[in-house]
């Protein structure tokens, strides 16, 4: 285990809890969360989910404006929750990119998990975007690249990053309960 795996693990720790806190601060916490599994990911062959963290970093830095001045008068943005055709786009984003994703890797990487790494690729992108625009429904695409993510980082032995997403996937839950308590506690608009 480097310092390199320590750093990764403890900023991806805490910007997902400040995530569920919905506390700003998980942004540049996790652009340098980023930044440490960028190279981890690289080094052993997970070429996709590397690229994606170049994504977050763009993403991270327009959740971070969102966030803060999204919502109403140029105020923090509130929880939303996304309608049926968003979630249908999300969904039908998440199995054509996982085919692009797998068939590149495939074919220009010699990816040893093509499909699972284009999978969660796909997920993370999705629950990525959700989250900058602070929408609800992120947390169920978190979880479900976390249930592929855990086995997938142990077989390519990452235990400490595997361990890391299990803790994820906890707090993704958590996140789901809070923001949903938050989206209810919040008056509706007349």
């Amino acid at each position: 285990m480097s310092l390199l795996d320590v750093f990764g693990f403890v900023t991806g720790a805490l910007s997902v809890w400040l995530c569920v806190r919905k506390n700003v601060w998980n942004w540049p916490v996790g652009i340098a969360n980023s930044a440490v599994f960028l190279v981890s990911f690289a080094t052993v062959g997970l070429y996709a989910d590397a690229a994606l963290q170049i994504v977050y970093v763009v993403l991270g830095a327009y959740g971070w404006v969102y966030w803060l001045r999204g919502g109403d008068g140029a105020h923090e943005a509130p929880v939303t929750r996304l309608p049926a055709i968003g979630i249908a786009a999300a969904l039908a984003f998440v199995v054509l990119a996982t085919w692009l994703f797998a068939a590149v890797l495939s074919a220009n990487f010699h990816s040893t998990v093509p499909l699972w790494d284009g999978l969660t690729t796909a997920l993370s992108l999705a629950a990525q975007f959700l989250l900058s625009r602070k929408v609800l429904e992120n947390w169920f695409f978190w979880i479900a690249a976390d249930v592929i993510y855990v086995p997938l980082y142990a077989v390519k032995g990452l235990p400490l990053t595997a361990l890391l997403y299990v803790i994820f996937l906890a707090m993704c839950v958590a996140g789901a309960i809070a923001w949903n308590r938050s989206l209810r506690a919040r008056p509706a608009l007349a």
